[in-house]
């Protein structure tokens, strides 16, 4: 991915795709079309009989704690398991010699990875210890501090600042591994002054206290001998967000030459991180076993969260929202000790869009709402000056002309423009047809006015021939109705930077965040929005991912796309179990999403409020009220899945309820809210007046769906007083 010009870069989901929202991860958005990621038919995970160590009866860890790699039953099923892998591959020998073995996992699957060489998917199913076995998916990357702001990262520190964000009460750090692209360990973010002396693995020049872990996983073309360097920026850049100590020590950061006035800190500056690359040098895709082999490393290196800024289709068919392997995967590394921060994807606004492995009902899923911020320029309208966006069309110098309204889409052939400025409206067409068309009609500039709430976005080209060379910005929703009552005025677009603040287009949900609910079962995702849009953090000063203009460390640039949304999150439960090391995943996941802020959240025309939960699933992040829960929730949202509308269904689900708190909890009475639709009821049961310290309770929630209820989506929020709040969802078909 190369950085074009200016410090705005729209990031897509990695096959696996990172999940940066944009045809490419790292570049602005063009407005044209991309490409969605798939399923290798050449490669399979194949399941086998049996338990894999994070499940299995034996060797299951209790809540709170990791599996005893050390023990010797642990020790002795690992030998099973291995004697039955070697039956497998014998099997193979005998019945598929063409297809060969290339990956082995044991902690979070039973399962091996499988080069099928012309094998069918049929064959490998008729063994007889094979569970199951699907293709293997292909991921990519998805991409006062204001964003910190916005969750309440200030407010949760506590008197420790920031500096204590991730450290235990006995001093030892959150551990979070980043499976990604890498983190440049040279970059002022991951500066190790204060971290205590830790065994490293990996490379010495690619590791230090902050960065205690360098590993490569790319089984595709292992000959390459790829390293974990840091080439691309998504994963520094994801770093950056969770951990990022820079602003710690230093009072600004300059982007693009420009100060913003503030030092970039991460959700959690204390915590160590782990650099599991499964995009080494320029691949821009991995395959499921690649991800599985960083889960398992991760998991026996000791990281508490993994962040998995990356999503793809399943390997079943494609089928979003099928639970295929390596959501499997996840569920139990979650059941296991391990949290699993993971973005929705960037398929959205279209409903049933959750990527994999987002989609796993155990992944603490990242859906992304916009920052009000960046850096831009002035346009000058009749002597008032408006924010505007720059991105690969930006001005060398001022040009003025007279505004002039467009009325068309501007995605054909105009005319009239004769030394004009065109407010051309976005959509349709690519951001480069709209400017080109102008060009051609005479006009000096173009102002492109945002067709959705939220800040502007930097705007990237289109890639194609004749690329035009006058000067394009965009500005906001709201500004550029104010600039349409202007047509006529004197306007100059101004060409020297500026950082702008404008909260007011904060916290509105992103058009490209993937929609819920889950294919096929008809899950709540995702479970909560943190912000994914104009997110800024650290890249790479060296390498491909070089800045624009060129200036030496640091380098910073905004990107966008859940997968700058899941680095809020995967921070957010470091500094929840940073304070809380006893609590098991499940309740640490349960505090992030069942204390977020409701009715925040605006919709795509700047409008508030989205409540819908497979837009925003359970709110707007609030780690403030996240490390002050007193009550957690498993599952994190109640699922009956779909319902046929003639059927008259009554169901009912068990959800295990925790007290928190360090003394008994009297519970407040529940209630049931905002249920939608016509014809669907729910109800609680079993609840306890209280529950001891640290105590359990199992609750019943109940569905009521009368014969020829309306078909869609019926909601409803589940409410313990105002300690805690958990979505209801029922799918009638």
């Amino acid at each position: 991915m190369k950085r074009l010009s200016g410090a705005f870069v729209t990031l897509g989901a990695l096959v696996l795709t990172m999940a940066v929202a944009g045809a490419t991860a790292g570049g602005p958005v063009s407005d044209g079309p991309s490409a969605a990621p798939g399923i290798d038919t050449g490669s399979a995970i194949v399941e086998l009989n049996g338990d894999p160590l994070s499940t299995y009866v034996k060797t299951k860890p209790p809540p709170g704690k990791k599996i005893d790699f050390s023990s010797t039953t642990v020790k002795s099923y690992r030998a099973q398991l291995s004697a039955l892998r070697n039956d497998f591959k014998q099997w193979l020998k005998a019945n598929a010699p063409a297809a060969k073995v290339t990956g082995e996992f044991d902690i979070s699957l039973n399962a091996l990875a499988v080069q099928l060489n012309g094998t069918s998917l049929a064959t490998i199913q008729a063994a007889p210890m094979v569970q199951q076995a699907q293709y293997e998916g292909v991921y990519t990357p998805q991409a006062i501090d204001p964003d910190l702001t916005l969750i309440n990262a200030f407010g949760a520190w506590g008197a420790g600042g920031g500096a204590s964000a991730g450290v235990k009460p006995d001093g030892s750090r959150v551990k979070v591994g980043i499976i990604d692209t890498g983190i440049d360990v040279t970059q002022p973010c991951f500066n190790d002054a204060g971290f205590p002396a830790t065994q490293k693995q990996g490379p010495p020049s690619l590791t230090n206290n902050k960065v205690i872990v360098a590993k490569v996983f790319n089984n595709k073309t292992p000959s390459r001998n790829y390293t974990p360097a840091a080439v691309q920026a998504h994963g520094t850049h994801v770093a950056g967000t969770v951990a990022c100590d820079y602003g710690l020590t230093n009072g600004s950061t300059s982007v693009d030459g420009v100060s913003v006035g503030y030092g970039v800190l991460g959700v959690a500056p204390g915590a160590q991180l782990g650099n599991y690359n499964v995009f080494p040098d320029s691949v821009t895709s991995a395959r499921s076993e690649d991800i599985l082999n960083a889960l398992d490393a991760a998991y026996a290196d000791g990281m508490d969260i993994v962040n998995m800024s990356l999503g793809g289709t399943h390997g079943k068919s494609g089928n979003v929202g099928f639970q295929d392997l390596l959501m499997n995967a996840v569920n139990d590394l979650d059941q296991a000790g391990m949290i699993s921060a993971i973005a929705a994807g960037n398929s959205g606004p279209g409903f049933n869009t959750v990527e994999s492995p987002g989609a796993a009902a155990r992944a603490l899923t990242a859906g992304a709402v916009t920052v009000g911020h960046f850096i831009g320029i002035n346009v000058t309208v009749g002597g008032t000056d408006y924010a505007a966006a720059v991105g690969q069309f930006g001005p060398s110098a001022a040009v003025s002309g007279t505004l002039s309204v467009v009325t068309s889409n501007g995605c054909s052939a105009l005319s009239g423009l004769s030394g004009a400025i065109a407010l051309i409206p976005r959509g349709t067409c690519s951001f480069s047809a709209k400017i080109r068309n102008a060009q051609n009609a005479g006009a000096v500039g173009v102002v492109i006015r945002n067709n959705v709430g939220g800040p502007p976005i930097s705007m990237a080209q289109d890639g194609t021939a004749n690329q035009p060379t006058i000067p394009g910005v965009m500005v906001s929703l709201n500004t550029g109705a104010t600039l349409t009552g202007l047509g006529g005025s004197a306007t100059t677009i101004n060409a020297t930077k500026t950082y702008v603040q404008d909260l007011a287009t904060s916290n509105v949900l992103a058009g490209f965040s993937s929609r819920g609910p889950t294919d096929v079962d008809f899950r709540v995702k995702p479970d909560v929005t943190s912000p994914g849009v104009n997110v800024l953090s650290s890249i790479p000063g060296s390498g491909t991912e070089t800045c624009v203009p060129a200036f030496s460390v640091p380098c910073w640039a905004f990107f966008q796309g859940t997968s700058m949304a899941t680095p809020h999150l995967a921070g957010s439960a470091a500094v929840v179990l940073g304070q809380h090391p006893s609590w098991p995943a499940w309740a640490v996941r349960s505090a992030v999403v069942n204390t977020a802020d409701e009715n925040v959240l605006k919709t795509s025309n700047g409008t508030c409020c989205d409540t819908d939960v497979n837009d925003v699933g359970s709110g707007r992040e609030n780690l403030s009220s996240a490390v002050n829960a007193s009550l957690a929730f498993d599952p994190v949202s109640v699922n009956f899945g779909a319902v046929p509308s003639g059927s008259g269904q009554t169901k009912s689900m068990s959800v295990s309820v925790m007290n928190l708190t360090s003394g008994t909890l009297a519970l407040p009475a529940t209630s049931i809210t905002g249920t939608t639709g016509s014809g669907v009821a729910y109800s609680v049961s079993d609840v306890p007046f209280s529950l001891p310290a640290g105590g359990t309770a199992t609750i019943t929630v109940t569905m009521s769906a009368d014969k020829g209820a309306s078909p869609d989506g019926h909601q409803a929020i589940l409410r313990f007083g105002g300690l805690a709040h958990a979505a209801l969802f029922t799918w009638i078909k």
